[in-house]
């Protein structure tokens, strides 16, 4: 039997310092938001951009906690999870993806120098 892996990878920044908090069993999550933006820009043409919801577990989370910042570039990969709930009566979906890896692509300096950028804009 084969069995498929669902598995995504996207490169985007942080759009805040991650929360990164432990669980009543000592296992430490690590949650954050990444903005991706899209190769074709909208009708206007202006960018458009998603953001993808993120969370790491165990060591990972610890590392993402203490070395990731807001507007830092990362590569992360990892399988797409969807979730169904009921919110005020409707239906609504939240989408994530659990880390499997992350990738640090430019030193924290370089985060420092673009998050203040993006400030400046």
């Amino acid at each position: 039997m084969t069995r498929h892996y669902n598995k995504a990878t996207l490169i985007g920044r942080l759009t805040r310092d991650p929360e990164t908090r432990t669980t009543a069993s000592g296992i430490a999550v690590s949650r954050f938001t990444v903005a991706v933006d899209r190769l074709k820009r909208n009708e206007d043409g202006e960018k458009t951009t998603d953001y993808i919801r993120v969370v790491a577990w165990r060591r990972l989370a610890e590392i993402v906690g203490q070395y990731m910042k807001k507007g830092m570039l990362v590569a992360v990969e990892g399988p797409l999870q969807i979730e169904s709930y009921v919110w005020e009566g409707a239906n609504r979906k939240s989408v994530e993806i659990l880390a499997a890896n992350i990738q640090m692509l430019e030193r924290m300096d370089q985060a420092t120098r673009q998050e203040a950028a993006l400030v400046s804009d």
